[in-house]
C-alpha cells in the first residue's frame, strides 16, 4: 500500500483494502503442469519425431508458464486497492503505471461481475462507475462484495458528514 499511504490527503483515513485473487496463479500452474506431461511422456510405439515434438512442446508450455506466473505475480504484488474516508483509489502496475482515484462524491454506481468459479472462490471484476461516464474495471479482486459494501459504507458515511 505505498502508493495508497504516500497519496493520502490531509484527514483522509485508510478505511479498507483489498488484494487481488490467487486464482490468477491457476492458468501458469496449469501450463507448468501440461508441460511437465509431455516432457515425460514416453510413448513406447510413437515415432521419433513424434517425442521431439512433445519435448518442444513442453519445454515452450514451460517456458510459457514461467512467462505467465511472472506476469501474475507482478500483478498480485504491484496491485493496490483501497477505499479511503474520502476516494476509493486503484493503482496497477510496476513500470508503467495506471491509476484511478475516485472522490467519493462521483462514485455513481459499483457493479460485481463473477463467474462461477469466482462465486465459488469469491473472486471477481468490480466496475466503478464514476459521473461523466467513465467505468473502470478491476479483475481478479478477492473479496469484491466485501469491497463493494465497504466502499458504498465509506460512501454513505461521507454524505453523512456533508
Amino acid at each position: 500500500m505505498r502508493y495508497v499511504k504516500r497519496n493520502l490527503m490531509d484527514d483522509e483515513d485508510l478505511v479498507y483494502s483489498g488484494k487481488v485473487h490467487w486464482f490468477i496463479f491457476v492458468r501458469p500452474v496449469v501450463l507448468f503442469l501440461l508441460g511437465v506431461f509431455l516432457l515425460r511422456y514416453d510413448g513406447e510405439r510413437e515415432l521419433p519425431d513424434f517425442k521431439v515434438g512433445m519435448f518442444i512442446g513442453g519445454t515452450v508450455l514451460i517456458f510459457w508458464s514461467a512467462l505467465a506466473f511472472l506476469k501474475a505475480l507482478i500483478a498480485k504484488l504491484t496491485t493496490e486497492l483501497a477505499v479511503t474516508t474520502r476516494r476509493v483509489i486503484v493503482k496497477v502496475g510496476f513500470i508503467r503505471r495506471d491509476t484511478m482515484e475516485l472522490n467519493h462524491s462521483k462514485v455513481e454506481s459499483f457493479r460485481v461481475s463473477q463467474s462461477i468459479a469466482g462465486r465459488i472462490l469469491n473472486f471477481g471484476t468490480l466496475i466503478v462507475s464514476g459521473t461523466g461516464g467513465g467505468t473502470t474495471p478491476i479483475p481478479n479482486i478477492d473479496a469484491p462484495l466485501e469491497f463493494r459494501r465497504i466502499a458504498m459504507r465509506a460512501i454513505d458515511e461521507a454524505d453523512d458528514t456533508r
